[in-house]
């Protein structure tokens, strides 16, 4: 007889942990010196269509909530930019990834990232800008100035997160190099090191991973350069030190473990659509209303809820009101 089982992070909806409580509980845990688990988890699937979660609205505007400190030490102030659909257990966030650098399954990036060193840690500034060179972190992300967004992440592979970020708006990164006119892309490429990265050993992608946003993208106000999620600094596997987060495309372009930004007039090359333009375009945003080749994208399965939790999916993923502007008269199924 065939059993179901389902897997550590597949709960009700109502047993996700809000995020005050996590970051309590993670601070008694550290003051009593226990160690905090983070749990490795597999790829459970489900083609079962459960009720489909409301549509959320998004409220944008800046909180005046004081700085609060997590367990990690980082200081950062909460926002309006949030979601009504229940945040992710952490555990599912750091164990269900997409990080082919260690290895095309779900928990190889929780198994093996921590061989990747993080720090110290700088990234280069090149291409059309007055400022470039290279940077350390910490003169290119404020760290006084960290804010928390609550944002949905939508995989290509039809499953959804809600996951706490942590970090600071990339546009004002990008203005503080002064882009000239002729920048009318940024490009991104990721950290390789094959003796740290063990997937890079095979040519699942053309390394390093590069990904690319239209210049009018990266300054629109949802783009995000994330240094922590749920209160603490990012884990390996979810793209320490630094990522990218840009939550009304899908969640390849939001590139991971940043070293390189260019400023550039073309639109620059990206891994996937490099690997299989057909499937994967340039622009790659959220949209229910174009199939992938191989899959529908008009629903997702959502992590962390219920066993055959699903969700209609939303155009832009939701984030309509802030960026549709930025493909107005374009065919959104042709630009893909």
């Amino acid at each position: 007889m065939f059993i179901k089982r389902s897997r550590s992070w597949q709960g009700r909806e109502a047993d996700v942990t809000p995020h005050n409580l996590y970051l309590d509980r993670r601070r008694i845990m550290q003051a009593g010196g226990a160690l905090a688990l983070t749990g490795l988890v597999g790829c459970g699937s489900s083609e079962s269509q459960a009720e489909n979660t409301a549509a959320s609205n998004t409220t944008l505007a800046n909180s005046t909530t004081q700085p609060e400190s997590s367990a990690s030490g980082l200081q950062y102030r909460e926002t309006a930019y949030q979601v009504s659909d229940p945040q992710t257990p952490y555990d599912a966030v750091t164990g269900y990834n997409n990080f082919y650098e260690f290895g095309t399954s779900k928990d190889d990036p929780a198994r093996y990232a921590h061989r990747m060193s993080v720090t110290p840690w700088s990234i280069e500034v090149e291409g059309h800008a007055a400022r470039t060179g290279t940077f350390d972190l910490e003169d290119v992300i404020d760290y006084n100035a960290l804010e928390e967004r609550i944002y949905r992440l939508r995989c290509v592979e039809a499953w959804s997160m809600v996951i706490p970020w942590i970090g600071v708006p990339l546009a004002d990164v990008l203005r503080r190099f002064e882009p000239t006119s002729d920048a009318r892309y940024v490009a991104f490429e990721t950290y390789l090191n094959r003796s740290e990265m063990r997937g890079t050993r095979f040519p699942v992608l053309d390394w390093p991973y590069v990904e690319g946003l239209r210049m009018d993208e990266a300054m629109n106000e949802l783009a995000f350069l994330a240094v922590g999620l749920y209160g603490d600094l990012l884990p390996n596997q979810n793209g320490a030190p630094v990522r990218l987060v840009v939550p009304w495309k899908y969640g390849y372009k939001s590139i991971k473990s940043i070293t390189k930004i260019r400023f550039v007039s073309e639109q620059p090359p990206t891994s996937w659509n490099i690997a299989a333009p057909n499937e994967y375009g340039f622009y790659s945003n959220v949209n229910p209303n174009r199939a992938h080749p191989r899959w529908s994208q008009a629903s997702e399965r959502v992590i962390g809820g219920s066993l055959f939790s699903r969700r209609d999916t939303e155009m832009f993923n939701g984030y309509g009101e802030q960026v549709a502007d930025l493909y107005a008269g374009m065919d959104l199924i042709e630009n893909h």
